[in-house]
Protein backbone atom coordinates (compact mmCIF):
# COMPACT_ATOMS: atom_id res chain seq x y z
CA UNK A 1 0.00 0.00 0.00
CA UNK A 2 1.25 3.26 -0.36
CA UNK A 3 0.58 6.07 1.41
CA UNK A 4 1.87 9.68 1.84
CA UNK A 5 3.00 10.84 4.91
CA UNK A 6 1.75 14.16 6.52
CA UNK A 7 3.85 14.12 9.59
CA UNK A 8 7.33 12.85 10.06
CA UNK A 9 6.68 9.20 10.99
CA UNK A 10 9.96 7.35 12.84
CA UNK A 11 11.82 4.37 11.07
CA UNK A 12 9.65 5.23 7.97
CA UNK A 13 10.20 8.98 6.48
CA UNK A 14 9.48 12.13 6.43
CA UNK A 15 6.49 14.62 5.66
CA UNK A 16 5.93 15.04 2.12
CA UNK A 17 6.99 11.23 0.95
CA UNK A 18 5.53 8.59 -0.54
CA UNK A 19 6.43 5.46 1.20
CA UNK A 20 5.32 1.34 0.30
CA UNK A 21 3.96 0.26 3.60
CA UNK A 22 2.16 -3.37 4.50
CA UNK A 23 -1.44 -2.66 4.43
CA UNK A 24 -2.58 -3.39 7.74
CA UNK A 25 0.20 -0.91 8.98
CA UNK A 26 -1.12 1.64 6.64
CA UNK A 27 -4.35 1.43 7.11
CA UNK A 28 -4.22 0.79 11.00
CA UNK A 29 -1.47 2.48 12.11
CA UNK A 30 -0.17 5.52 10.17
CA UNK A 31 -3.66 6.45 8.09
CA UNK A 32 -5.90 5.94 11.65
CA UNK A 33 -3.23 7.88 13.37
CA UNK A 34 -3.56 10.81 11.28
CA UNK A 35 0.36 10.27 10.15
CA UNK A 36 -0.30 9.39 6.82
CA UNK A 37 -3.02 9.21 3.76
CA UNK A 38 -3.97 6.96 1.03
CA UNK A 39 -1.12 8.04 -2.19
CA UNK A 40 -4.12 8.49 -4.56
CA UNK A 41 -3.37 10.03 -7.62
CA UNK A 42 -5.79 13.33 -5.88
CA UNK A 43 -4.20 13.58 -2.53
CA UNK A 44 -0.90 13.82 -3.93
CA UNK A 45 -2.28 16.65 -6.07
CA UNK A 46 -3.51 18.38 -3.08
CA UNK A 47 -0.44 18.13 -0.90
CA UNK A 48 1.60 19.66 -3.99
CA UNK A 49 -1.31 22.43 -4.12
CA UNK A 50 -0.85 23.17 -0.20
CA UNK A 51 2.93 22.84 -0.50
CA UNK A 52 2.51 25.26 -2.92
CA UNK A 53 0.51 27.62 -1.72
CA UNK A 54 2.51 27.54 1.79
CA UNK A 55 6.02 28.34 -0.14
CA UNK A 56 3.84 31.49 -1.77
CA UNK A 57 2.79 32.44 1.15
CA UNK A 58 6.37 32.25 2.99
CA UNK A 59 7.83 34.56 0.30
CA UNK A 60 5.10 36.90 1.10
CA UNK A 61 5.95 37.14 4.34
CA UNK A 62 9.80 37.05 4.20
CA UNK A 63 9.09 39.89 1.33
CA UNK A 64 6.78 41.62 3.89
CA UNK A 65 9.45 41.32 7.25
CA UNK A 66 12.59 42.88 4.72
CA UNK A 67 10.31 45.54 4.20
CA UNK A 68 9.79 46.11 7.94
CA UNK A 69 13.49 45.84 8.60
CA UNK A 70 14.27 48.74 6.26
CA UNK A 71 11.97 51.00 7.25
CA UNK A 72 13.58 50.19 11.26
CA UNK A 73 16.65 50.26 9.96
CA UNK A 74 16.19 53.54 8.53
CA UNK A 75 14.09 55.47 11.21
CA UNK A 76 15.51 56.58 14.58
CA UNK A 77 13.18 55.72 17.00
CA UNK A 78 12.38 58.28 19.88
CA UNK A 79 11.22 57.52 23.31
CA UNK A 80 10.44 59.95 25.91
CA UNK A 81 10.90 59.28 29.97
CA UNK A 82 10.92 61.56 32.23
CA UNK A 83 13.58 63.33 33.19
CA UNK A 84 15.91 62.29 36.73
CA UNK A 85 18.62 64.30 38.53
CA UNK A 86 20.71 62.31 36.69
CA UNK A 87 19.57 60.45 33.38
CA UNK A 88 15.89 58.82 33.45
CA UNK A 89 13.56 57.90 35.69
CA UNK A 90 12.85 54.52 34.93
CA UNK A 91 13.88 52.57 31.89
CA UNK A 92 13.31 51.63 28.86
CA UNK A 93 11.76 47.94 28.06
CA UNK A 94 11.18 46.18 25.06
CA UNK A 95 7.53 46.89 26.13
CA UNK A 96 8.31 50.61 25.40
CA UNK A 97 10.06 49.70 22.02
CA UNK A 98 7.69 47.54 21.03
CA UNK A 99 4.90 50.37 21.30
CA UNK A 100 7.24 53.46 20.08
CA UNK A 101 7.73 51.14 17.12
CA UNK A 102 3.60 51.07 16.51
CA UNK A 103 3.25 54.76 17.42
CA UNK A 104 5.99 55.69 14.62
CA UNK A 105 6.39 53.39 11.86
CA UNK A 106 2.89 51.78 11.77
CA UNK A 107 3.30 48.35 12.22
CA UNK A 108 3.50 45.92 15.22
CA UNK A 109 6.64 44.32 16.41
CA UNK A 110 6.60 41.04 19.34
CA UNK A 111 8.03 42.58 22.08
CA UNK A 112 9.81 39.31 22.95
CA UNK A 113 11.33 39.62 19.88
CA UNK A 114 13.31 42.67 21.02
CA UNK A 115 16.71 41.68 22.35
CA UNK A 116 17.73 43.82 25.41
CA UNK A 117 20.58 42.99 27.58
CA UNK A 118 19.43 44.50 29.88
CA UNK A 119 16.63 47.86 29.70
CA UNK A 120 18.07 51.20 28.45
CA UNK A 121 18.72 53.35 31.62
CA UNK A 122 20.57 56.32 30.09
CA UNK A 123 19.88 58.86 27.83
CA UNK A 124 21.24 59.10 24.11
CA UNK A 125 21.32 56.47 20.99
CA UNK A 126 21.21 52.69 21.77
CA UNK A 127 20.71 49.78 19.03
CA UNK A 128 18.88 47.34 19.36
CA UNK A 129 18.61 43.88 18.09
CA UNK A 130 15.13 42.70 16.75
CA UNK A 131 14.66 39.48 15.55
CA UNK A 132 11.76 39.58 13.14
CA UNK A 133 11.79 35.51 12.13
CA UNK A 134 12.67 33.62 8.75
CA UNK A 135 16.34 34.81 10.19
CA UNK A 136 15.85 38.38 9.27
CA UNK A 137 17.63 40.67 12.31
CA UNK A 138 17.09 44.96 12.22
CA UNK A 139 19.58 46.78 13.94
CA UNK A 140 16.88 49.84 15.76
CA UNK A 141 18.42 52.95 16.35
CA UNK A 142 16.50 53.92 19.93
CA UNK A 143 17.12 58.02 21.09
CA UNK A 144 16.18 57.65 24.59
CA UNK A 145 15.15 61.47 25.29
CA UNK A 146 14.95 62.62 28.87
CA UNK A 147 11.88 65.36 29.08
CA UNK A 148 10.73 67.36 32.23
CA UNK A 149 7.83 66.51 33.75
Amino acid sequence: MKVLLIKDVKNVGKAGEIKEVKDGYGRNFLVAKGLAKVATPQVVEEWKAEQERRALEEAAEIERLKAEKEKIEAAEIRIEKPAAPIGIRGSVTNNDISKAIKEQLGFEVDKHKIELKKPLKSEGLHTVDIKLGHGIHAAAKVNVVAVEG
